[in-house]
């Protein structure tokens, strides 16, 4: 779940509606700089799922005592986390080999940046459990698809690790937006030549510009739907019921180049 500030309260938006988000912007995706998304299905499939694990969380979220708030995805515990994760490349298999591949890679990509030396050890041992798990998962998937005729060219290693790059990067531009991050950027975002990075920013009339500008179109309109809730909770019952019962919202995003 993401929480966005809005006034005295904040918008609770479950993972699975920020992946939708990262989908829409892959559908949007490719031009002449930034190349096309191949296989353009499977791909925006790993996209719109890549937080799938999430999914029976958010509708049970826990209470951050901390903070009175719903527990944010930057929040949950590491054992809950890893829970999530290992379920969701399997979920996704029942839809899609090469989609349950991108979200075992982006699941990996998440946990290969944490810093195993830093945690106890029983931590850095399930952080490698997983990552090994994932990884025999990987190679799993890899070998079927490889030996596919019809997706063998998709499964190249080249292929693979351009898709997993623009999952990340999609999923890291839906998180900025939702969480306001602008001015930010998006580093080693893969062009039909090589990785660039690219400015995000809010421009004068409210227009998202992206720079170099990575679409298919001049100007797009985005949305993604969340809850405004308002208040601090003590008890996480009552914050579930708050939650359940807190008026929708849906957010849109105008994207147009810099003039």
């Amino acid at each position: 779940m993401l929480l966005r500030r809005d006034r005295d309260a904040v918008i609770a938006i479950g993972q699975p509606a920020h992946a939708w988000l990262s989908a829409q912007l892959a559908r949007a995706w490719g031009n002449e700089r930034f190349g096309e998304v191949e296989p353009w299905e499977e791909v925006c499939l790993g996209a719109e799922q890549h937080d799938i694990g999430m999914a029976a969380w958010d509708q049970r979220p826990t209470l951050n005592p901390r903070t009175g708030l719903p527990r944010s995805f930057m929040e949950l515990e590491l054992e809950v986390h890893l829970a999530i994760w290992s379920a969701a490349a399997p979920l996704v298999l029942l839809q899609s080999r090469y989609a349950a591949l991108l979200v075992s890679l982006h699941g990996t990509s998440l946990y290969e940046r944490r810093d195993v030396a830093h945690l106890d050890r029983s931590d850095a041992d399930r952080v490698r459990a997983f990552l090994d798990g994932q990884r025999e998962l990987q190679d799993g998937l890899l070998a079927t698809l490889r030996a596919d005729p019809r997706t063998a060219a998709a499964a190249a290693e080249a292929a693979v690790r351009r898709n997993r790059r623009l999952v990340w990067s999609w999923d890291s531009l839906s998180l900025g937006l939702l969480l306001q991050w602008a001015p930010f950027e998006l580093e080693a975002v893969p062009t039909a030549d090589g990785d660039v990075d690219v400015g995000v920013r809010v421009g004068d009339t409210g227009a998202i510009s992206l720079d170099p500008w990575p679409f298919d179109r001049a100007h797009l309109t985005l949305r993604c739907e969340g809850r405004r809730l308002a208040g601090r909770f003590d008890d996480e019952a009552t914050m579930r019921a708050a939650l359940a019962g807190s008026p929708w919202v849906t957010l849109e995003f105008e994207f147009a180049p810099e003039a």
